[in-house]
């Protein structure tokens, strides 16, 4: 390294080193801001303040309720000599046995591998906490069985009463 550049190095390094130490230490006192009157907006608001104390005041009821035993609920009272009329209910057959309740279902995905005759498609579904992957043909739950797979949509046909039930991708 030559004579030269070490002096200009230097000489630029000291002289950055002034400037930075001359910003940060100021000789001059900062004087404190004017002491000024409220601002516009802090009038407006203590005059906000003061107009919603005596609105409320006026708001605040002047009477106590005539009747404090009511039931704000209750639109009328019974007649107490009228009696309730008596409605007339079909008879429930006692043999019959209840539908089993759907088990909640949801489409979680569908994938699709190439095959001579199109896409093969696998449906995955998600029901009673479980993940079945099915496909075409196939019968899950002892219950399902996988009528079609299409693109977004899979149709189950029940085997116990022969409804369909379709899931969607959401």
């Amino acid at each position: 390294m030559n004579l030269k550049r070490a002096a200009t190095i230097v000489t630029t390094g000291g002289g950055l080193a002034a400037w930075l130490v001359g910003a940060t230490t100021s000789s001059h006192v900062v004087a404190p801001p004017p002491a000024t009157d409220r601002a516009p907006i802090e009038r407006r608001g203590a005059e906000l303040a003061t107009e919603m104390a005596r609105f409320r005041e006026h708001m605040r009821p002047s009477a106590a309720p005539r009747q404090p035993a009511r039931n704000l609920f209750k639109f009328r009272q019974p007649l107490p000599h009228a009696a309730a009329p008596t409605v007339a209910r079909a008879p429930v057959p006692e043999n019959v046995p209840a539908p089993s309740p759907l088990p909640p279902m949801r489409l979680i995905g569908i994938s699709e591998d190439p095959g001579a005759d199109g896409p093969i498609r696998s449906a995955f579904v998600n029901a009673d906490g479980q993940l079945f992957i099915v496909k075409e043909g196939e019968t899950f739950m002892m219950r399902y069985k996988v009528t079609k797979i299409s693109a977004e949509v899979i149709e189950l046909t029940d085997t116990e009463d022969g409804t369909v039930r379709r899931l969607a991708l959401r």
